[in-house]
């Protein structure tokens, strides 16, 4: 409810001036606002002429186009800031994590851990659980593990994409479920065990201290390739890529040896 009063006239000044303001109370119902303005009308019809005149329905109706318009502009405005705002907290980077010592984190419910080739889980379960009791439900870039006829305690999309043929669980002690993932991608850090769910700062990551010759053939490859480059680079070297890239040309060349390279367009 709203109440709109204004300027009470002296009663003398009132007999002297007919030009004195006049003072108007009422009561504003959110429910009813025709009625409040009609209220005010006829308060204006009854102590002015300006109901006499030609020009009062076109100066009303400009009187509200003009307060329609500002209306919308503040909604407007206000719906803009609100969609801005919104934007912002999304666009604000989440916080990252410390790692816990196996390179992962230690949840509510399970702990998660890494290194450059494996992911392990370790979900706590009542004591007494028997193997056919769990379900553990690995697939490439899905992962479920919980106790039948329960809620899973892990179920998501995984960070990244591992092998379901080279990961296995077991059921340590009757209390907790051990699984291993391999990763399909074994040369990076997962930010997360699941998408969505907390990441922890993957340059505090601490690889374990390992020997080339402890690696799969392919991860092997893979980190010497990335290592000579390296080395090339700091010493302003060609890299592998470049080095390969000027044995094709030079054979090339010994095959073609009238070809005139001069104008050719390189890709």
């Amino acid at each position: 409810m709203a109440i709109l009063s204004g300027y009470i006239e002296d009663e003398d000044n009132k007999q002297s001036s007919t030009s004195s303001a006049l003072s108007f109370n009422a009561v504003l119902d959110p429910s009813n606002p025709l009625g409040f303005l009609e209220s005010a009308f006829n308060f204006v019809s009854e102590n002015s002429d300006m109901f006499n005149t030609d020009s009062v329905e076109k100066k009303i109706s400009s009187l509200v186009k003009n307060i329609k318009e500002r209306t919308m502009k503040e909604e407007a405005a206000k719906k803009e800031h609100e969609t801005k705002e919104k934007e912002e907290i999304k666009e604000k980077p989440k916080p990252k994590l410390n790692p816990n010592k196996d390179n992962g984190l230690d949840m509510d419910n399970h702990s998660w851990g890494q290194n450059l080739q494996e992911v392990t889980v370790t979900v706590p379960v009542p004591l007494g659980t028997k193997s056919r009791d769990v379900v553990c439900d690995v697939k490439k870039d899905y992962l479920k593990v919980g106790l039948k006829g329960q809620t899973p305690i892990v179920d998501g999309q995984l960070f990244e994409t591992v092998k379901p043929n080279d990961s296995y669980w077991s059921l340590e002690d009757q209390k907790v479920i051990s699984l291993l993932m391999t990763k399909c991608d074994k040369i990076s850090w997962w930010k997360s065990l699941l998408k969505g769910g907390p990441e922890i700062d993957t340059q505090k990551a601490e690889p374990e201290k390992s020997k080339l010759s402890d690696l799969d053939m392919e991860t092997r490859s893979t980190v010497e390739k990335m290592m000579f480059d390296q080395r090339q680079k700091k010493l302003g070297l060609p890299t592998s890529q470049e080095i390969e890239n000027q044995n094709m040309l030079k054979q090339f060349m010994a095959q073609n040896p009238n070809f005139d390279i001069t104008n050719a367009k390189m890709f």
